[in-house]
């Protein structure tokens, strides 16, 4: 078996993940977390909503993050593969490191980690779809790499529907154009409550820098797996290999 098709058989396996029911303990997490948001006042949840929408859209438009990343175009398949698989441990190693830090410095430090953590995986995003050879300038690419931030840190029937979105991405994008159209509510909040739990953890003193590295660790880890597995759907199926 060569490395595409070892590579193709990990995209069929987690398309079929992408389509099963979150495990209970997920789904019991999930709950606890939504009744803690409906706990929250609403002025909050704008407060929130706005503090998300601003950190991603100047990830997203800052011509130092979009501009500095050109499409790779003359690499093999092959050859992608193997610099994202260095993308990714690279960008473990910072995570773990800055959960570490930001985990042992307290409630202060800890509360520095969401917006710092965020950057790390849009900066992320941005050098995987180059390397797989896709324009980050363009906004219809840009709107791709939300949609594979939904699906990792989301579960359920959100990461279903964000799933299909990508796997039916020129249907999506005739009806979904821009990021302009994203609706950053539930974007925030489907991300909270993915990740709020285990960083609350991270605010435990003495105990945070174990808990920051480990779950920093982690959301990187799951942040390439479906980088890598959702462009791996887009570049096999424009050879015409369908998955």
């Amino acid at each position: 078996m060569n490395g595409e098709q070892r590579a193709r058989l990990e995209c069929i396996a987690w398309q079929h993940r992408m389509m099963k029911q979150a495990s209970w303990f997920t789904q019991a997490a999930q709950s606890v977390q939504r009744k803690v948001n409906e706990r929250i006042p609403q002025k909050v949840h704008d407060a929130m909503t706005e503090a998300v929408k601003g950190m991603v859209q100047t990830v997203l438009t800052g011509s130092e993050w979009t501009t500095s990343r050109h499409p790779v175009r003359s690499l093999s398949f092959l050859e992608r593969e193997r610099l994202i698989r260095e993308k990714i441990l690279t960008y473990r190693r910072l995570a773990a490191v800055e959960g570490a830090g930001t985990g042992a410095g307290g409630i202060l430090l800890g509360l520095a980690d969401f917006p710092m953590l965020l950057s790390l995986k849009m900066k992320f995003l941005y050098d995987v779809a180059s390397l797989y050879g896709f324009d980050v300038t363009e906004d219809q690419e840009r709107l791709y790499l939300l949609h594979i931030f939904q699906v990792t840190f989301s579960s359920g029937e959100k990461r279903t529907q964000a799933f299909l979105k990508l796997r039916n991405w020129h249907q999506t994008i005739q009806t979904f154009p821009s990021t302009k159209q994203m609706d950053w509510q539930a974007f925030q909040q489907d991300y909270r409550e993915t990740i709020d739990l285990p960083k609350l953890l991270q605010l435990i003193p003495g105990f945070g820098a174990i808990v920051g590295a480990v779950v920093n660790h982690r959301f990187l880890n799951e942040l390439g797996k479906t980088a890598m597995n959702a462009y791996r759907m887009r570049l096999l199926d424009s050879s015409g290999k369908s998955i």
